[in-house]
């Protein structure tokens, strides 16, 4: 067992985008469980587009020179609990560094499915797949044949909500991405019918082109110029599932978007956002939808891994760049060596 551990600690409040500079690797030793608590060493860590937010001074938001917080999966190596076995894999969100102490009421055991990797607890049976999932039957409830643009769409819940609205019933699928390769990749393996590339020109008219007679439904990543053209793509009694703001995170000074807010009258739309923790007890039945999927083959996951703990920073300031394609997971060195698969940066 190694006798150090790695935390990774945020150190200044960035104005605009992060650099590797607002983060330090902190060296300490190898902690020790006091007595109803376990140490778990850390397999794989999620990095997520909150954590931007979270580096703000904001009410709940991640302390200066204090370890972060991320999901996590690991394996328990040391236990002063007899609620927590050695060897036991447990999920947890203290994430963010090689190993964690936790107690039997901050971990969440995961079921374990046949022929489903452990990586798929953090991208498509996790919170990124949850939050596609409650965006589409709580929020949007998705109709069979019904039309939908997604934002970002080659994200990690940009990818689940193209493959789970398929599975759904959903008609045209259209989405928008940073690359033409992430568009072709969405068109060919994903699922989409028609992707542009927003580099190329205003939202609303590329949106326009590839969605001329209108959507039924927004699933908004981005706000911005998307929302926009969304407000005024949408049909009647059209629905904006808000998720995110990423066009934002990094351009705090950015003006807010501006549309015809005549619309949302006129066309009697409907704009909502959530947060995925509040909607924890729908976890089993994305477990029932979405298993049988992944074993039969028709689900696929849609993931870049990154190996070992050094490369988080980067990870997560990829992740921001738009680097990856699908959920982004960091994975401990010793998992990748022992053959597990996963695409790279």
């Amino acid at each position: 067992m190694n006798e150090t551990a790695l935390t990774v600690h945020q150190t200044a409040r960035p104005h605009g985008f992060p650099t590797a500079e607002h983060f330090a690797f902190v060296e300490s030793a190898l902690p020790r469980p006091p007595a109803g608590s376990a140490l778990v060493h850390n397999l794989y860590w999620s990095v997520d587009p909150y954590h931007r937010e979270m580096m703000d001074d904001v009410p709940g938001g991640f302390a200066l020179g204090a370890p972060l917080e991320g999901r996590t999966i690991g394996r328990v190596i040391a236990s002063r609990t007899p609620h927590l076995a050695e060897g036991e894999i447990v999920f947890h969100r203290q994430g963010w560094r090689t190993h964690s102490v936790v107690t039997p009421e901050e971990i969440r055991r995961l079921p374990r499915f046949d022929g489903v990797p452990l990586t798929a607890y953090l991208s498509i049976l996790g919170g990124t797949g949850l939050t596609a999932y409650v965006g589409l039957t709580r929020i949007a409830r998705l109709r069979e044949g019904e039309d939908l643009f997604v934002s970002a769409a080659a994200g990690g819940v940009g990818t689940a909500t193209g493959r789970f609205a398929r599975l759904l019933g959903a008609g045209r699928l259209v989405g928008s991405a940073g690359s033409a390769a992430k568009a072709g990749h969405l068109v060919r393996e994903v699922g989409y019918d028609a992707v542009f590339d927003y580099h190329d020109g205003p939202a609303a008219d590329l949106l326009g082109k590839v969605a001329p007679d209108g959507i039924d439904v927004f699933v908004d990543n981005v706000g911005g110029e998307h929302l926009t053209a969304a407000v005024g793509a949408l049909r009647e009694f059209g629905r904006i599932v808000r998720i995110g703001t990423i066009s934002q995170y990094n351009t705090p000074d950015a003006p807010p978007p501006r549309f015809n807010h005549a619309d949302i009258v006129e066309k009697s739309l409907r704009m909502e956002g959530f947060l995925v923790s509040n909607h924890r007890d729908v976890q089993e039945e994305l477990y029932e939808f979405a298993v049988p999927h992944l074993q039969s083959g028709r689900l696929a996951l849609d993931e870049t891994v990154v190996d070992g703990f050094e490369g988080i920073v980067e990870a997560f300031l990829g992740m921001l760049r738009g680097e990856n394609t699908g959920k982004i997971i960091v994975r401990d060195r010793a998992e990748a060596l022992a053959g597990r698969s996963g695409q790279r940066f």
